[in-house]
């Protein structure tokens, strides 16, 4: 075992130093695969982690010591009845307005409390491939036909993908279920009720902080709640404090103080809302870090759920950057036009390469519509356009490292595999009607 271990460190090393050697740093496609890849790291670091990943590990941190096991086998586990478990699972998702990096801490967080294989991957799906803004706004920029098949396409995934995988892995989760079944009820500590709100808290603060401006218009409801989203967040933000005091446990002086300094920072740095928000999660980190008890083991499953995740997600944000571009005229090593030229007509090769090409594409929530539009707009066929929504916001390279730390490298070629066939299926009959 450990001269298989040395073996497997020299033939990194060695591979590190044939790529270094060989670098075809002259050849200009590989001088902007390599500033696409950087590009989209950095716009990624700017746009996307502050305010959706780190509002997800917190919730993720919620789920881990908040929602006790009990709880979670309840709906998710082999307590719960099988069409309870998968609808819950399977619309779940409408909720969040998360992208298929972004949900992998909730799923992380709620297979790591026992639920089912079945359940867990059917949310892993539904979260990023059903979330309500992106139903809306691919009904109303790619057309109500499309927005409804999409609609349809995800549920029905998320549920056949779940029970596939659980009959592939069945006796694995038997096992499992036995052991569930085994479990005594433990009353809960805390009323659900509490435990919800706080949920709900965190969940509209990451909804709202992410809402995005309506592309077509500047009146409406829409574009209401987009201009007064950072005021909405704010009042979801009141509420956390109150959360923090009367449901966490927090010392009053610690609140108030975390809450004095978001205010100030809102007043100081009133033209950039992103300030206030770093300064609430700061704040934050620092009133759990001096606060004993379950307040404490939040923000350890927090930073838990970080330090396993986002080292594989800035790997692969980098590697699909470099192979299929930033999208801000910066090509990866595979030329766009490629793409487009390949998912043209109906073809059971066309609908194929768009799912293929989708799932290990990186979208971030909503971003998959304008790429997707643009491809349209360049000759893509409507079947290949479905298959591309139904595999690109539900998986990704990055996405895929980070399920492979949770559920292993086979079960995850195995999900991967199953939504890139089920994509393509999709968009063949889509296609032909």
């Amino acid at each position: 075992m450990e001269w298989k271990e040395q073996y497997k460190s020299f033939l990194w090393i060695l591979g590190v130093f044939i790529f270094a050697y060989f670098m075809p740093i002259e050849e200009e496609s590989f001088s902007a695969a390599i500033i696409a890849a950087f590009d989209l790291a950095k716009w990624y670091a700017q746009e996307h982690v502050l305010l959706c990943l780190i509002p997800a590990f917190f919730i993720a941190g919620v789920i881990a010591v908040f929602v006790s096991q009990a709880a979670v086998v309840k709906y998710f586990g082999a307590k719960a009845k099988r069409w309870v478990a998968y609808s819950v699972a399977a619309v779940s998702g409408t909720i969040l307005a998360v992208c298929s990096c972004t949900i992998l801490p909730l799923f992380s967080s709620i297979h790591k409390r026992g639920a089912g294989l079945g359940p867990a991957i059917a949310f892993l799906y539904s979260g990023p491939a059903i979330n309500i803004l992106a139903i809306i706004l691919t009904a109303r920029i790619l057309g109500f036909e499309l927005g409804i098949a999409r609609v349809i396409g995800a549920v029905l995934f998320s549920v056949i993908i779940g029970l596939i995988m659980a009959f592939i892995y069945r006796k694995e989760e038997k096992e499992r279920a036995v052991s569930q079944l085994a479990m005594p009820d433990v009353p809960e500590t805390r009323p659900m009720w509490q435990t919800g709100l706080h949920f709900f808290i965190l969940v509209a603060i990451l909804i709202f902080v992410n809402w995005g401006k309506p592309s077509d218009t500047t009146e409406g409801f829409w574009y209401l709640i987009f201009a007064n989203k950072w005021f909405i967040t704010a009042l979801f933000g009141i509420g956390f404090t109150f959360s923090m005091i009367y449901i966490i446990g927090v010392k009053k002086l610690y609140a108030i103080l975390g809450a004095a300094a978001v205010i100030i920072s809102a007043i100081i740095f009133y033209s950039n809302p992103t300030i206030p928000f770093i300064t609430a999660i700061v704040a934050t980190t620092i009133i759990l870090t001096y606060t004993d008890g379950e307040a404490n083991q939040w923000l350890g499953e927090t930073w838990g759920f970080t330090k396993q995740i986002m080292p594989l997600l800035g790997a692969g944000v980098l590697v699909a950057g470099f192979l299929l571009g930033s999208g801000n005229n910066n090509n990866g090593i595979i030329p766009n036009e490629w793409i487009s030229n390949l998912v043209g007509g109906n073809s059971l090769f066309a609908n194929f390469f768009a799912s293929i090409t989708g799932a290990f594409m990186y979208f971030a929530t909503l971003t998959e519509i304008p790429i997707l539009q643009g491809l349209i707009n360049s000759g893509m066929g409507k079947g290949p356009a479905l298959a591309l929504l139904l595999a690109g916001p539900a998986l990704s390279l990055p996405n895929m490292l980070v399920i492979r730390g949770v559920i292993g490298t086979e079960k995850t070629v195995v999900y991967v595999s199953l939504v890139i066939v089920m994509a393509t299926i999709s968009g063949m009959i889509y296609g032909a009607i």
